[in-house]
């Protein structure tokens, strides 16, 4: 869920610099696209589909209901609105990842009180094999963080272990949990920190497992991933959005997909320098680079768009707000 002080200072400076990322307009699966769907107005996770190629799942923040919705990349087009039977009311609905047991995983994990829930919920139903618009039944798990309450954005599956993993959002910086080896639903299931980890909106494995990305509202970072533990950091490179929510692994692990939230947001492809990321080493995008490049090359061969300058003017601006904001509420 958005931080209003923050992103409504960003996305200021962001319009003022004309910052915008290039979408590719049409053409094969996995571009760059937008959102048409105008009740898509707040995409907060993506999960690129295996069982429909070029096909990404996502889903809207919060006071939308239980949907959950299929994207086409070649249109940028809705091609399956799915309804969750069996759950609850969802909460504060934050990502969504594919687990290598066909089924999707949903986070509603979201916290905006900053830990005011004693337990969030993760729903899981199995990914549609035709896309039309169906009702299906989902299974719902209670979760609890061992070391208590707090708020998330990023709900990963290994697609490996099929482990689900959680990496709460802290503007101190957050953690990384685990989940146990298989989700109950016949007790809460409780969520251990193993590592730690920057302020955090979404993230993604590999499609080997051998790799982490771990994104920001203006950067992102890819960590080594080998037994449930994080390894070696390093810069991702990320194009600067308006807010930045969402990420994934394209299915063929060729490149990554960012994605925004706001109506007609829209999803960028960056490429991944040298290799698919979907067996033996794992590749990133610029290991040299910092959060946002200068111009970065989607599928398409356009160029997206963007400014280390003005990142770092954005961050040192967002700095200044979060202060004067402390400073009001002291005084």
């Amino acid at each position: 869920m958005r931080s209003y002080l923050t992103v409504s200072g960003a996305t200021a400076l962001l319009l003022l610099a004309g910052t915008s990322p290039a979408v590719a307009a049409g053409g094969g699966a996995d571009r760059s696209f937008t959102i048409e769907d105008p009740r898509i107005t707040e995409s907060s996770g993506l999960a690129a589909s295996r069982a429909h190629p070029g096909v990404y799942w996502t889903h809207n923040d919060s006071d939308d209901g239980p949907y959950v919705y299929a994207i086409d990349s070649r249109t940028g087009k809705t091609v399956a609105t799915i309804t969750l039977r069996g759950v609850g009311q969802p909460r504060d609905v934050e990502a969504i990842s594919l687990g290598p047991d066909g089924n999707l995983y949903v986070g509603d994990i979201g916290d905006n009180l900053n830990g005011s829930w004693d337990h969030v919920w993760i729903y899981r139903f199995p990914e549609p094999k035709q896309l039309k618009d169906a009702t299906v039944r989902a299974t719902q798990f209670d979760v609890k963080y061992a070391d208590g309450p707090r708020n998330a954005e990023a709900l990963m599956v290994h697609p490996t272990t099929g482990r689900v993993y959680i990496a709460s959002k802290n503007e101190d910086g957050g953690g990384l949990y685990e989940g146990p080896a298989e989700l109950t639903t016949g007790a809460t299931n409780v969520f251990r920190r193993v590592g730690e980890v920057p302020w955090v909106t979404d993230g993604a494995f590999s499609p080997d497992g051998k790799e982490l990305v771990l994104r920001s509202y203006f950067s992102a970072r890819g960590y080594a991933f080998k037994d449930g533990r994080l390894g070696t950091d390093h810069a991702v490179q990320a194009p600067l959005q308006r807010q930045a929510e969402s990420v994934t692994y394209t299915a063929d692990g060729s490149a990554l997909m960012f994605g925004t939230e706001g109506k007609q947001s829209d999803v960028v492809r960056v490429d991944i320098a040298g290799g698919s990321g979907g067996g033996g080493d794992s590749k990133s995008p610029s290991k040299d680079g910092g959060g946002a490049s200068s111009a970065t090359g989607d599928a398409s061969g356009q160029q997206v768009k963007g400014s280390t300058l003005v990142g770092a003017l954005v961050l040192a601006a967002v700095g200044a707000l979060v202060l004067m904001n402390r400073r009001r509420k002291r005084g």
